[in-house]
């Protein structure tokens, strides 16, 4: 049916953002596509009232009848698209179906406003990450095709994702281990596009590529790539072997041919997953043609002779048997009537086929091995065979190259377990994959004439998982038995810290705490990531990527990790679960951004590291934050309360119940557990509170104390390492960094944000000085209210102001961001004494350079490094005089 309207106004995709860990739309779905969508004039054209658009779309995605959507019943989501509903919800659907459609089945999926109209947010699940960005563009053509009624080839697409998924995803083997680490709760990190992977965090990690691990010999590995050497140790140790020899030249093929005699096995020396075998060779033709073959592999190849019996593959992981299986190359059998490649497609049409590993069997692909082997018999792919003729069309029983196998592991023969498990001391081989020939596996190979024809590094598990008969075998399970066995962990301890001021300084407080009582620590900060006292990558490091980092690094035992908004947002967490969170404050900053636009959004942002604590561990919230008390009402771990106020009504609940908190009393930092007051220290002998003048530091000391109490640190072990924490440019670089000079003082500070400034307006009515100087500075991509309100605190503070701004405009012109600076001066003191300067050293030297006796200069910077090191140089000169 033709529309009675084209729509011509295209939706625009805006962004796009995979998300790989806990995230602001779930915590629990780790892998979500976010587009961010803008779809035009279809804000105000809901589905019903576009013609036909729903037969269209049935037509198109039959099977979307099982999308329930809210309606919670079979054909729920037609049904919302016959009532009307917004086309960014129909591309979320879309997205999902294809996936579906295309061997992906996933099925979470949500549609939200932005804030802005017409602009929202479609978040859906993923398996691959490649293909759920494809996803996410193909469904918005989609959905432009069923409006406008235009064709569309859907099927293109689905092969394209399906190709896509093959490239990406994990192979077989890999996937099974990684699915069986993930159900025992082992975290893993992929450490490359291939199958290198890492179980595991910090020191308790181990590593495997396909199946095999950090434990595999590389001796042993190198032993069974060699099948001459494999064999002659076998021989010496008794085990039955083929007969045969290994040749270079071909003018040796006779000399074996006479040695071995007809029929043969040609296979490179050190080959593997079958490439360049032959089997039953039986002319001196063929045998000429199987070596070239098999030296395009290897300079050496191994002749033997050519066992007849059934090709079985024995798995043995830790040097015990695991799993047995009958394998069978890729073949057909005749019906009298259809021709061979006609017995091939009906053959692919069996629903356990399909393409690379995404189904139990592999499609029959016919190629030059194919042709090759129905060369043998003198057959083409349209030769007619006989009824019950079975015709060989691999000369390997690869399940890749659509062979088939048969779980046989319960017939195994106690003495061919014996004989196997054996094999894997000798070869010395963790996981092991021996192949074997003979009539059967529940008689002796000594008894039924079978050989061991090759033993394999990196066995294959899929004949084991999903054997086309038989019963499957979780053989992963064992990988994992013998990675991990009972008592041994894979995880290190995470505190995690988030919130919008006082992260870093809480990070390394914590760290420096930890690092103390004999941790090997790994923290990241806004300044850098760090293991023990070495800063080994610098910046701002407060993303999933700089997590991954310090749990990646196999000399980490324990890791606190600042946690900021911007990586949550664009990433998801870089750890899936944490041991205690701290959650510092939440005040306005970063509103506006990636369309969070309140502090309720904020706190939402917040709460997702607050939501991978573990149930047994610790929620760290500041219980004078009002979002902090509104994070805690939805948490399910344990909750600790920190508040520099005794007597805040929370605290003392919470305390009645038998909870823990951290407060301020009396001067002393106290953990009151239940109602029993343990008393830390005094705040005067700790260094980062500067004597108990700066508030925020105290909460800062809190938060730290609590976090580290609640994990199961002594109140004497927090108490020494709170003394010998020493706020400086070396220890917290921008966090209240004072500089003395003979006739004036110099203070940097990273504060950026009003609550930022409020802090240091507190600690600054504690300070006697004649003259107090202000460098400050704004940052483009902050509301325009959020810029005045800074200037207006400086005008509070500060009796001579420097306007700077030479970086972070982002997006906006410097002078714009000065003139919002001095509408806030203005508005709270029209007279206020300011200039601007627009470089921050030329600010700073400026500063320096009227400086009268007494002086305070305040340098709020952006950029730390800049602004301490040229005030440690002049303090340095001065020194030196």
């Amino acid at each position: 049916m033709a529309n009675s309207k084209r729509f011509l106004a295209f939706m625009k995709i805006i962004e796009i953002k995979t998300l790989r860990g806990p995230n602001y739309w779930s915590n629990y779905r780790k892998k979500l596509i976010v587009m961010k969508l803008d779809i035009g004039e279809f804000e105000s054209k809901p589905t019903n009232e576009i013609d036909g658009f729903l037969e269209r779309l049935k037509t198109m995605f039959p099977t979307m009848i099982s999308h329930r959507c809210s309606k919670d019943f079979e054909g729920g989501f037609f049904e919302r698209v016959n009532e009307g509903t917004w086309m960014g919800h129909v591309i979320e659907h879309i997205a999902l179906e294809i996936q579906t459609l295309a061997g992906m089945e996933v099925g979470f999926g949500r549609t939200r406003g932005s804030g802005i109209k017409g602009i929202y947010h479609v978040v859906f699940s993923y398996m691959e990450e490649n293909v759920g960005v494809y996803a996410a563009k193909v469904s918005v053509a989609i959905a432009d095709a069923l409006v406008n009624s235009k064709e569309y080839n859907l099927a293109l697409d689905l092969k394209t994702m399906r190709k896509m998924r093959e490239q990406d995803r994990f192979g077989p083997s890999t996937g099974s281990i990684v699915d069986e680490a993930v159900a025992r709760n082992i975290p893993f990190i992929r450490l490359n596009k291939d199958s290198l992977v890492q179980l595991g965090y910090g020191k308790n990690q181990v590593r495997f590529r396909a199946t095999m691990t950090d434990r595999t010999s590389s001796i042993a590995v190198d032993l069974a790539s060699n099948k001459e050497e494999t064999k002659r140790m076998l021989q010496q140790a008794a085990i039955p072997v083929a007969n045969g020899m290994c040749i270079i030249n071909e003018d040796e093929i006779k000399e074996v041919v006479e040695k071995v005699n007809f029929p043969l096995v040609f296979k490179p020396l050190d080959g593997n997953h079958g490439k360049g075998a032959s089997v039953n060779i039986k002319t001196l033709e063929e045998a000429f043609a199987a070596f070239y073959h098999a030296k395009k592999y290897s300079r050496k190849v191994i002749v033997e002779k050519f066992i007849t019996g059934h090709d079985y593959r024995v798995l043995v992981i830790n040097n015990r048997f695991i799993a047995a299986a009958l394998r069978e190359p890729a073949h057909v059998i005749g019906n009298g009537k259809s021709t061979i490649q006609e017995l091939i497609n009906t053959e692919n049409e069996d629903p356990r086929r399909g393409y690379g590993h995404e189904n139990v069997l592999t499609e029959i692909i016919i190629d030059k091995e194919t042709q090759d082997q129905l060369t043998k018999y003198n057959y083409t792919i349209n030769t007619v065979l006989k009824k019950d003729e079975k015709c060989y069309l691999k000369g390997t029983a690869n399940l890749s190259t659509g062979g088939t196998s048969t779980d046989v592991t319960d017939t195994m023969h106690p003495n061919n377990i014996f004989t196997c498990e054996r094999i894997s001391r000798i070869i010395g081989l963790d996981i092991c994959g021996i192949d074997i020939m003979a009539n059967n596996l529940s008689e002796p190979l000594e008894l039924n004439g079978g050989v061991v024809l090759e033993v394999n590094a990196a066995p294959g598990f899929r004949m084991h998982l999903a054997p086309a008969n038989g019963l499957p075998r979780n053989v992963a399970a064992s990988v994992l038995d013998m990675l991990y066995p009972p008592g041994k962990s894979c995880r290190i301890p995470i505190i995690a810290i988030t919130g919008t001021n006082g992260k870093t300084t809480t990070t390394r407080l914590i760290a420096h705490i930890v690092k103390n009582n004999g941790y090997r620590v790994g923290f990241s900060t806004s300044d850098g990531i760090y293991v023990q006292n070495s800063m080994l990558t610098k910046g701002d490091t407060t993303g999933p990527l700089s997590a991954e980092f310090i749990l990646k690094d196999p000399t980490v035992e324990f890791a606190v990790l600042e946690t900021a908004r911007g990586g949550i947002l664009r990433s998801g967490l870089g750890f899936g679960r944490c041991d205690i969170a701290v959650v510092t404050n939440i005040q306005e900053d970063h509103l506006g951004l990636s369309d969070i636009n309140t502090l309720k959004d904020m706190a939402n942002v917040k709460a997702v590291v607050v939501k991978s604590v573990k149930r047994d561990g610790y929620a760290i919230l500041n219980a004078d934050n009002e979002y902090c008390l509104e994070i805690a009402k939805t948490t399910i771990c344990n909750i600790a309360f920190f508040s520099l106020n005794e007597n805040n009504p929370v605290i003392r609940d919470h305390c009645k119940k038998g909870g823990i908190a951290a407060i301020y009393e009396n001067g002393y930092i106290t953990i009151k557990k239940g109602e029993w007051k343990f008393r830390v220290d005094k705040v005067t002998n700790i260094p980062l509170t500067f004597g108990g003048r700066v508030s925020f530091m105290i909460s800062n000391v809190l938060a730290a104390s609590l976090a580290t109490y609640s994990y199961g640190f002594t109140i004497e072990d927090i108490k020494t390492n709170l003394g010998t924490f020493i706020p400086s440019a070396a220890q917290t670089p921008g966090r209240m960094n004072i500089f003395d000079f003979k006739e004036y003082k110099v203070l940097i500070d990273f504060a950026h944000n009003a609550d930022g400034f409020k802090g240091i307006k507190e600690f600054l009515s504690t300070i006697d000085s004649p003259f107090k100087i202000g460098i400050i500075t704004g940052t483009g991509d902050r509301r325009d209210e959020d810029i005045r309100e800074m200037g207006r605190i400086s005008a509070q503070m500060f009796d001579h102001i420097i306007i700077r701004q030479d970086k972070f405009l982002r997006g906006r012109k410097a002078d714009d961001i000065v003139k919002l600076l001095v509408e806030g001066i203005n508005q709270q003191n029209p007279n206020q004494s300011y200039e601007y300067i627009p470089k921050e050293v030329e600010a700073l030297k400026h500063a320096l350079s009227i400086a009268k006796p007494g002086t305070f200069i305040t340098a709020l910077s952006d950029v730390i490094d800049n602004a301490i090191d040229l005030v440690q140089s002049y303090l340095d000169k001065e020194r030196e005089l």
